[in-house]
Formats: structure tokens, sequence, C-alpha cells
């Protein structure tokens, strides 16, 4: 049991490694792809499909099993023990395949995370700039506003001044 763990636990890292590889960069797949379609099916320059990176889980879990059975094949070949090898067989498929979704994952939000802080960033700068736009306002105050706003106020308080019957005399209500 103890072996199986580890297994399962190195399967989803050698998983997380192998779609990290492939995302930088798929030769491999490449070469199979040309060794196997014709050149109309070959894929386009600009694809990055690989084995496991951009792959449906089906195909994926395909390429998965089909490499750790060439891998056993080839370990029983030289190492005839016998060691409960189907369990260890499926662990290291379903550690594989889970650690590709969970480099998938990783690199998604780490993708995310990176753009937002850019927009952050963007948005830190536009606070900033209104800031100083907002200071240098404070700065520059015109006095003339200033002294226009207290003129308005002594014009109104002189209108204030006059009595109430003055007031309608002017607006013509009185005789």
């Amino acid at each position: 049991m103890t072996l199986e763990i580890i297994i399962f636990i190195a399967s989803i890292l050698f998983g997380a490694i192998i779609f990290w590889r492939e995302s930088q960069s798929n030769k491999v797949y490449r070469f199979f792809n040309k060794l196997m379609n014709s050149k109309e099916l070959q894929m386009k320059a600009d694809d990055k499909k690989g084995f496991v990176y951009q792959q449906s889980p089906l195909l994926r879990l395909v390429f998965i099993t089909s490499l750790f059975l060439i891998g056993i094949v080839v370990t029983r070949i030289l190492i005839p023990i016998d060691l409960a090898t189907i369990s260890l067989f499926a662990s290291m498929i379903f550690g594989t395949f889970a650690g590709t979704y969970l480099a998938g994952i990783i690199f998604k939000s780490s993708a995310v995370i990176e753009e937002q802080s850019e927009s952050l960033e963007d948005t830190f700068q536009e606070v900033i700039e209104k800031g100083k736009e907002l200071i240098d306002d404070l700065k520059n105050e015109e006095p003339a506003t200033i002294d226009k706003a207290q003129e308005e106020i002594k014009e109104t308080s002189k209108e204030n001044q006059k009595s109430a019957r003055e007031r309608l005399k002017d607006k013509g209500y009185l005789k």
C-alpha cells in the first residue's frame, strides 16, 4: 500500500512535468503527426496541441495508458518480478492523468492572476494620475472664482435688506 501511494504521488508530479513540457514544445507529437498523417492532414505550424496539452480527456487517457503500457511491458521483460503490476499500473495512469489536470489548473490560474495584476497595475496608474490632477486643481485654484462668489453673496444680501413691501413693489405686485 505504501508503494502505491508513493507511485501515485510520483505519477502526479510526472503528469505535471509532461503537461508543462508539452506546453513549452510539442516536437514529439509533431513527429508522430508527420509520421502518421498525410500532408493535408498534418497539424499546422502554429498548433500547440500535444499528447496531453490541449487534448480531449479521452485521448489524453489513451495516450497516458499507452505510455505506461509500453513502460510496463519493457519493465516486465527486463525485471521479471511480479509485484501487483495491475494495481501499480492503475495508480500510475490515474496519478499521471490527475497530474496533467492539476498542471492545467495551475497554468490557467497563473495566467489569470498575471492578467488581473496587469489590469490592476493599469487601474493603479489611472488612480495616481487622477490624484495628481486633483492636487493640481487644488493648488491652482483661481481667486477670480472666489471673488465672483463673494460678489454674488453680497448682491443677494443687499436684496434681502429690502423689506417685503419693497420687494413686492419691485416685482410689480403692489402699487
